[in-house]
């Protein structure tokens, strides 16, 4: 079982992610699909959740976002010193781009 001060920290970075999904999603929703990895569809259906939806939804004790890189080479790469800002930025941006988003199941 999952102690509560950890299952707590967790249900906040769940509340604070939904929050930012939905204000990315409302802003600019293609940009956001972009940055979150996420498919129309289910950009849509967070885009619309009401408040007590998304609090209820954040109280999981599961984390709902994940991380993008999910191999060593592409994190390695990307944090390699060698490289500029500006460079890091567009091959992120490049490898992210190449992934499949999403899909609402």
């Amino acid at each position: 079982m999952i102690e509560t001060g950890t299952a707590n920290e967790i249900g906040d970075l769940n509340l604070a992610y939904l929050l930012l999904v939905q204000r990315l999603v409302r802003e600019d929703v293609a940009t956001a699909m972009f940055r979150l990895g996420l498919s129309r569809e289910l950009a849509d259906l967070l885009g619309n959740l009401s408040l007590s939806q998304i609090v209820k939804l954040a109280n999981s004790s599961l984390l709902l976002c994940r991380f993008r890189f999910d191999d060593y080479p592409t994190l390695s790469a990307l944090t390699h010193d060698g490289k500029n800002l500006a460079l890091q930025q567009a091959h992120a941006a490049i490898l992210l781009s190449g992934q499949q988003i999403e899909m609402v199941r």
